[in-house]
């Protein structure tokens, strides 16, 4: 489990650490710092809090930090949009009732609407997308989604996720040149799910596996980059027909909270947009034809 103590004081130590002394009007030096970046009494100080309040809080012993704490932690902080954010949800984890765990679970079978899925379908011949789900899952997708990059329709049910495939699959670096950059938006998308989610147990599983399997992962994760990525640009090297650079937004559906539509699409009339069109044409394998199970899965499974 993504336990919330450890999260807020891993988070909080790679905060300080980053930042730099001299460029918050702090004396620095090697000789006087034994550790690098902010020390606890500074960012208090910073904060306008006591050295002990913030301890506990770095370490996880403060109960009921109210909002504006946590904003004057920030702020000394430098936190971005998203840290602060996260920093939140790790602060005061939303407590839950057993009700509210059965509406989770429940929740956890709930396949994507149809409408949405007629809507993937209505845009098919032209625009990738897909529908993710919490701990980077693929929901659901169409069928130009479904071949841009990996062949969504070929794999397992648990293995259709976004984090393991860049992480694990071996053909990951070649259909994304730019993988470290890919790289770093997945764990920071999944870092800002684990803090909204922080006892989730598809969240943790995928988490958990990533460190145990992939040290790439690890590298990235213990830095504790929180940057949920919703709007962007990505080269694709697909072996069919060449590189597509493509942009993509991500739109959380309103009555669906914790699932969002991606869409993927090139400039009219550039050679992105071409391959695009090439792609959806061509055949679909027989195999995939007759193993592929429906796009629209349930989304616990996926």
């Amino acid at each position: 489990m993504l336990h919330a103590e450890i999260e807020i004081s891993s988070f909080l130590k790679a905060r300080r650490a980053a930042l730099d002394p001299a460029e918050l009007g702090l004396p620095g030096g090697i000789g006087r710092r034994r550790v690098r970046g902010l020390r606890r009494e500074e960012v208090a100080q910073l904060a306008g809090i006591s050295v002990d309040y913030y301890t506990r809080i770095e370490q996880g012993r403060a109960h009921a930090v109210s909002d504006s704490v946590l904003d004057a932690i920030a702020r000394a902080l430098r936190l971005s949009g998203g840290e602060v954010t996260y920093l939140r949800n790790v602060a005061v984890p939303r407590r839950r009732s057993a009700a509210d765990a059965c509406a989770a679970g429940a929740a956890r079978e709930r396949t994507v609407r149809p409408e949405i899925r007629q809507l993937l379908d209505a845009m098919d011949s032209t625009v990738p997308a897909m529908v993710i789900g919490r701990g980077l899952d693929v929901l659901a997708w169409n069928a130009l989604a479904g071949r841009i990059a990996f062949d969504l329709d070929a794999l397992a049910p648990d293995r259709r996720n976004t984090a393991l495939l860049v992480f694990l699959d071996p053909a990951a670096r070649t259909l994304h040149p730019d993988w470290e950059a890919k790289a770093v938006e997945v764990v920071g998308n999944l870092r800002a799910d684990s803090g909204r989610h922080p006892d989730d147990p598809r969240i943790c599983e995928v988490v958990n596996e990533l460190l145990v399997r992939s040290a790439e992962f690890r590298r990235i994760w213990e830095t504790q980059s929180v940057h949920e990525c919703l709007r962007g640009t990505k080269r694709i090297q697909h072996p069919e027909v060449g590189e597509i650079t493509v942009t993509f937004e991500s739109f959380r559906l309103a009555t669906d909270a914790d699932q969002a539509l991606v869409t993927y699409s090139a400039p009219r009339g550039s050679e992105s947009e071409r391959r695009l069109r090439e792609l959806a044409s061509l055949p679909v394998p027989a195999q995939a034809q007759a193993t592929a199970p429906p796009r629209a899965v349930p989304a616990g499974a996926a």
